[in-house]
C-alpha cells in the first residue's frame, strides 16, 4: 500500500510509522535466514549417532542433535537372551541406526527452524569396518524371527575382535599366495576388517551365511536405506574389506580372485559375485535421491541427493582443512585413526590399507590406527579410581577426567616412574594383533592414580609416534599434524604430551563434530553445490588459533622413554609366544572355549 501511495503521489513525503524500520529489519533478517542453503551430515559412532546441519556457503554449524543407540554395544548377551556371547564379541542392532535418522534429523531441523527445501544434500559417515548380513532387499537378517537369537546374524561392530583366528588364517593364505592386499595392509590383515568377520560367520554359522543374500558395510547399508539403491563406497571397500584395484583393461574395481577366497573356505569361492554385488562408487559421488518413504520419516524432500557412504575418520580429514599430501590427521575418540594422503604408493608396516582416491580424491590414502585411546582412559576411570578421588573431584566442581588431568599436568615427564603399552583393546598398528593386551611397568606402593592416568596418556602418544615413524622410515612424508575429535577438543594435556613425544606442532580442527561436518561437505559435493572436496573445504572447514608446540626439554626425556617403550613394544608384540598370547590362551581354556 505504501508503494502504491508513493507512485500515485510522487511528491508527497511520507512519515514512517514508529517501529517500521525495525519491523523491516526483522523481516529482512527472517528472509535472509530462509534463504540459507544447508547440507546435512549424519555421523554414526560407536555409542550414538548425530545429525549436523551446516551452512553450505560458510561452514557454520547451525544445529546438531545426538541420539544414543538403545542397545549400545552388545558384548555380554543378545537383547532378550541370557546366553553369554563369546569373548571379544561386539555387536549392534541396525534398528538403532534407523532411530538416529527418524529422531535426530527431525530434531535438528526443529532446532534450526529450517525448511526441508533448504537442505540441498545429505552425507553420512560410519564407524568402520562394521558389517551386517541382509536379505536381497536390504532387510537385516537379525530382524527376522528365525535368526534373532543367532549372534552372527547381527551387526558386527568395528571392535568385534573375536575373529582374530580368521585374520591369522587370511594372513597365512594371503602370504602363501603372495596376494597384493598383504602389502597394501602393511603385512597383516586385521580382525576388525570385513573378511575376517565374514570368514568367522562361514565357519561358525554356515546357515547364516547361506541365508544372507548380502554382506555389506553398515555405512553402505544406511545409504541403501536412504536411497533404495545398493551402492558401495570405494573407501570402505578398499580399506576395510580387502585391497581392490582397477582392472587395467576395463577400469573396474576388483577384489582378489576366486581362487584366494576358495583357499580360505570353499563356501567363499564366489562370495564377491553372490554376496557383495552393487556398484562401487567414489567419495563425493551421488548415490541417489532420498526415497519418498524415507523422506516422510525424516522430514526432508524426496529426491534430496545422498552422497556415497564415508568412513567416520575419513570424513574428518577435509573437515580438518586437509585436502593435500603430507598432513597427518589424528581422529581422536574411543580409538584413534591416523589418516594421511600421499602422492605415491609405498609399503608401510601395519597400515589399515593404502587405497588410491580412498581418503582424498586424486591422492593415495593411507590409514593406521590405535584400537584403544579414549576407551583406555574410560576403562581406568571406571575401574581404577578410588572413591575418595571421585569425592575430591566433586568438591573441586570438576568431573573426574578434569581432576585427573589437573593433577597429572603437575608431573614432569618420567616423574611418575611409569611406562605403559596402550594395547587394552589390542593393537591395530603397526602390529595388527587383537590378541595383544595392556601393560603397566614401574608401579610401587607410592604410585598414585593421576600418575597412572598420565602414563596411559603418554602410552597412546608413544603409539602414535610408532605409527609416524613407520611412515617416515619408508619415505612417506609427514609435514604437519592435525587433531580432531572429542578428545582433541577436551584434553589439552594430552595434545601437549603428543606434541612433546612426537616433536611436532599440532593444530586442532575448529569443529567439535569433524566427522559429521566432513560428511556434510561430501553431501555438498554430491549435490553439486561445490565442485569438489577441496573447494568445499576452503568454504566450510577451519582450524583453531591455538597450536600445541613441543618443549625441547620434554622431548629429550620422552626420546629416552620412547626407547624403552619400543623395547617393550617389540618384546611383547613381535614374539609369537608372547606372554600376552599365552595368558589369553589360558583364559580361553579356563572359560572352556
Amino acid at each position: 500500500r505504501l508503494a502504491s501511495f508513493k507512485c500515485a503521489w510522487p511528491s508527497a513525503r511520507l512519515s514512517m510509522p514508529s517501529g517500521f524500520a525495525t519491523l523491516r529489519a526483522v523481516k529482512s533478517k527472517a528472509k535472509g535466514r530462509m534463504g540459507i542453503r544447508y547440507v546435512l551430515g549424519i555421523d554414526f559412532g560407536t555409542l550414538s549417532g548425530r545429525a549436523l546441519l551446516v551452512n553450505v556457503d560458510t561452514g557454520e554449524e547451525v544445529a546438531w542433535a545426538d541420539h544414543p543407540y538403545k542397545n549400545a554395544v552388545i558384548e555380554g548377551a543378545l537383547p532378550g537372551s541370557k546366553k553369554r556371547l563369546k569373548p571379544h564379541t561386539a555387536l549392534q542392532d541396525p534398528a538403532d541406526y534407523i532411530a538416529v535418522l527418524t529422531k535426530a534429523v527431525p530434531k535438528v531441523m526443529r532446532l534450526a527452524k529450517a525448511k526441508p527445501e533448504q537442505v540441498l544434500g545429505i552425507g553420512t559417515d560410519f564407524t568402520c569396518c562394521t558389517m551386517l548380513p541382509t536379505l536381497a532387499d536390504g532387510t537385516p537378517l537379525c530382524s527376522q524371527k528365525k535368526w534373532r537369537n543367532t549372534p552372527h546374524s547381527w551387526v558386527k561392530l568395528w571392535k568385534h575382535h573375536a575373529a582374530q583366528p580368521e585374520a591369522n588364517d587370511i594372513n597365512k593364505v594371503g602370504a602363501k599366495r603372495n596376494e597384493e592386499f598383504i602389502t597394501a595392509y602393511g603385512g597383516k590383515y586385521s580382525s576388525e576388517w570385513f573378511f575376517s568377520k565374514l570368514l568367522e560367520t562361514v565357519r561358525e554359522a554356515p546357515k547364516v551365511y547361506d541365508a544372507a543374500d548380502r554382506f555389506i558395510e553398515a555405512g553402505d547399508w544406511l545409504v541403501w536405506q536412504l536411497t533404495g539403491v545398493e551402492k558401495r563406497c570405494l573407501s570402505a571397500a578398499g580399506f576395510k574389506a580387502m585391497r581392490i584395484t582397477r582392472a587395467r583393461k576395463k577400469g573396474e574395481w576388483t577384489y582378489p580372485d576366486r581362487a584366494f577366497f576358495k583357499a580360505l573356505n570353499p563356501k567363499l569361492a564366489d562370495v564377491v559375485a553372490e554376496k557383495m554385488s552393487g556398484e562401487i562408487i567414489g567419495l563425493g559421488s551421488n548415490a541417489g535421491g532420498l526415497t519418498q518413504k524415507m523422506a516422510k520419516k525424516i522430514g526432508l524432500l524426496p529426491g534430496t541427493p545422498v552422497a556415497a557412504a564415508n568412513i567416520d575418520a575419513h570424513a574428518a580429514v577435509p573437515a580438518s582443512t586437509v585436502t593435500e599430501a603430507g598432513k597427518l590427521v589424528m581422529i581422536m575418540g574411543t580409538s584413534t585413526c591416523h589418516l594421511l594422503a600421499a602422492k605415491r604408493e609405498k609399503p608401510v608396516e601395519g597400515v589399515c590399507g593404502i587405497v588410491q582416491d580412498g581418503v582424498i580424491p586424486g591422492l593415495w590414502g593411507y590409514e593406521a590406527g590405535q584400537s584403544g585411546v579414549g576407551d583406555v582412559f574410560a576403562w581406568y576411570v571406571e575401574n581404577g579410581i578410588p572413591a575418595e578421588l571421585s569425592q575430591a573431584a566433586r568438591q573441586a566442581k570438576l568431573d573426574i577426567y578434569q581432576y585427573l588431568e589437573q593433577q597429572a599436568a603437575k608431573l614432569k615427564p618420567a616423574e611418575s616412574g611409569l611406562l605403559a603399552l596402550d594395547w587394552w583393546n589390542g593393537n591395530r598398528s603397526v602390529l595388527v594383533d587383537a590378541d595383544l593386551s595392556g601393560l603397566l611397568v614401574g608401579q610401587t606402593l607410592a604410585t598414585r592414580p593421576h600418575e597412572i592416568y598420565r602414563a596411559l596418556l603418554e602410552a597412546t602418544a608413544f603409539g602414535t609416534r610408532q605409527i609416524i615413524e613407520a611412515f617416515t622410515s619408508q619415505g612417506v612424508a609427514i609435514d604437519e599434524l592435525i587433531a580432531c575429535g572429542g578428545l582433541a577438543a577436551k584434553n589439552p594435556l594430552m595434545l601437549q604430551i603428543y606434541s612433546d613425544v612426537t616433536g611436532r606442532p599440532i593444530k586442532v580442527a575448529a569443529s567439535d563434530q569433524a566427522s559429521a561436518l566432513g560428511a556434510a561437505m561430501y553431501g555438498a559435493v554430491a549435490a553439486g553445490v561445490h565442485p569438489d572436496i577441496t573447494k568445499a573445504a576452503k568454504k566450510m572447514a577451519r582450524v583453531r588459533k591455538k597450536v600445541y608446540r613441543p618443549s625441547t626439554a620434554n622431548k629429550k626425556t620422552y626420546d629416552r622413554l620412547f626407547v624403552e617403550y619400543t623395547k617393550l613394544h617389540d618384546q611383547f608384540g613381535r614374539d609369537a609366544n608372547s606372554t600376552m598370547k599365552v595368558l589369553k590362551s589360558l583364559k580361553k581354556q579356563a572359560l572352556g572355549l
